[in-house]
């Protein structure tokens, strides 16, 4: 008896995310700001601070330890005057970091608070933490003369985090250093300020962990999530910095000399919510599987975009594929910043992409530019999903394939894009690791991506034919007055099928299909292929010479 082949069910993301998908929410996460005094950022500055402002003659660091005991001073009055403790962390045995984590310490004077309906200062943390801060040298010749040189350095010091629930963001954080220039960090969640907006906006929705499980008015919702912008964050600042204890003073603020903020850290997620937590942890599975690869480091550039033209970078692109338990999660990073993909709660499937400095995708720091940083971070989240969608969904028809093997000859005229072509084919390898590229690529950064997939030399006059072609023929598209390309949808589809094929399907086949490790199926398959092949040779009088 013939024996059946019995194929499993394979899942296809496509299929999942286009009938699946029960809530698609596009936000931002978690941020970490920066909060510095613009005017106290180098040595003179200090000194015009010390004398021309408060007024003393020599300007010696020994004020900034008078400055700093008075803060101290006072953040002491303020807790025992509102009831509000200050929290002590515990060292870790080897003494080369604390043990305790802040919010555990803080989380029940939180939920105290929310309890009660109660805003403001919930609790403070005081650490010592390594902070950039000014110190003092003595350059004087002389032990009549005075002259102090003021520089940075990173030293332990003393903090406070002051933990806050506002009734706009739940729990955040300012953090005010006690040395000079008193560097400071702010910490807010979108997701919890979109959670009250919506409330108030009489949105009905069920959380997930730190986001949306379901929501009566998506398209509401996503306003909401839209709306957000420097203008919310600056106000947490404003608010609440006036409301705790400052190292500087109502003159100091008068006089200029106050915090500004920047982006130190800044996470955009989209999150897709699917009506079975069975089915998203077979998706999320499949896309482990059918895109390993797309963490090589070439990849994990085209994931950020960077325009690379001009000027080249040395850092390490990074991939990880682990699993805590038995959930799983994909991490690409690129210089300092990074993307997620993980199932929250076995349900949700997550895109985050964090920037842990601004300039590594083209963006300036300061807070007046959070909406462009979050366009540029929610079009790395969708070009990885483009990307990831397509390595499922890459088949093409007859007629795209038909066009491609030829020759264009109306118009402007330019030469076939034919399947398993050596040039073809490397410059189909080349724009997958480029294909979610935000920015674009230019004949410069994909050039030398080919030279290495072609393994010779490959020159800018052959990049530029190239391109060309790939412009006749729809795959790419150039960007208007400028020398950046974008792949097309047709072109995303078109290289990652035949890079697909060639490396998952025909390969394995013809290389190794009659041997172990391929299916005992397939090999007995090729063999009776090979037996009738061999009968229709000799049949036809066709067999090699003797």
């Amino acid at each position: 008896m013939r024996q059946a082949v019995v194929v499993g069910t394979v899942t296809n993301i496509n299929d999942v995310l286009d009938g699946h998908v029960s809530l698609e929410v596009e936000c931002v996460d978690r941020m970490l700001l920066n909060a510095y005094v613009p005017n106290l950022q180098v040595g003179g500055q200090v000194v015009m601070f010390l004398t021309r402002h408060l007024g003393f003659e020599v300007p010696s660091p020994a004020l900034f330890t008078r400055i700093g005991n008075r803060f101290r001073r006072e953040v002491k009055t303020f807790a025992d005057t509102n009831g509000i403790p200050i929290l002590g962390l515990k060292k870790a045995p080897d003494r080369s970091r604390w043990d305790d984590r802040k919010i555990d310490h803080v989380r029940p004077y939180v939920e105290a608070a929310e309890a009660e309906g109660r805003f403001g200062v919930v609790a403070i943390v005081a650490a010592q933490e390594y902070q950039w801060v000014f110190g003092g040298r003595d350059r004087a010749k002389s032990d009549k003369a005075c002259s102090w040189d003021f520089t940075k350095s990173s030293r332990r010091v003393g903090v406070y985090y002051f933990y806050i629930l506002d009734p706009d963001f739940g729990i955040g954080f300012i953090k005010i250093c006690t040395y000079f220039p008193y560097p400071s960090k702010v910490w807010v969640n979108g997701h919890e300020w979109a959670k009250r907006q919506a409330t108030r906006a009489g949105i009905a929705w069920a959380p997930l962990a730190n986001g949306f499980a379901s929501c009566d008015d998506p398209d509401g919702l996503q306003v909401i999530c839209d709306r957000f912008g420097p203008d919310d964050v600056q106000r947490f600042f404003d608010t609440w910095i006036t409301h705790v204890p400052t190292p500087f003073t109502i003159e100091d603020h008068a006089a200029g000399y106050w915090w500004e903020l920047s982006m130190r850290q800044v996470e955009v997620s989209r999150t897709l919510v699917l009506d079975d937590p069975r089915r998203a942890r077979r998706f999320f599975e499949a896309l482990v599987a059918d895109n390993i690869g797309i963490g090589r480091p070439e990849e994990v550039h085209a994931v950020f975009g960077r325009n690379k033209r001009g000027r080249t970078t040395s850092q390490r692109f990074r991939t990880r594929v682990f699993g805590p338990g038995t959930e799983v999660k994909m991490d690409f990073a690129y210089k300092r910043s990074r993307v997620k993909q993980y199932l929250k709660e076995g349900r949700a499937f997550r895109i985050e992409t964090v920037i842990n400095k601004p300039s590594d995708i083209g963006c300036l720091a300061r807070l007046e530019h959070l909406p462009e940083l979050i366009a540029r971070c929610r079009g790395v989240n969708a070009r990885l999903l483009e990307l990831e969608r397509a390595t499922q969904g890459c088949a093409i028809g007859d007629d795209v394939f038909d066009r491609l093997h030829q020759p264009l000859t109306e118009g402007q005229r330019t030469g076939a894009f034919r399947f398993g072509d050596q040039r073809a084919m490397a410059l189909c390898g080349a724009l997958c690791v480029m294909v979610n590229t935000v920015t674009g690529f230019t004949n410069k950064s994909l050039r030398g991506l080919v030279a290495g997939l072609l393994g010779s030399d490959y020159n800018a006059n052959q990049m530029s034919y190239d391109l060309r072609r790939l412009r006749l023929h729809g795959l790419i598209q150039r960007v208007e007055g400028t020398n950046t390309y974008h792949l097309t949808t047709e072109g995303t589809r078109v290289v990652v099928f035949y890079t697909k094929t060639r490396d998952r399907l025909l390969g394995p086949l013809l290389n190794a299909g009659h041997q172990p490790p391929a299916p005992i199926e397939l090999r007995r398959a090729l063999k009776q292929i090979d037996r009738s092949l061999t009968g229709y040779i000799h049949a036809a009088r066709l067999d090699t010479a003797a």
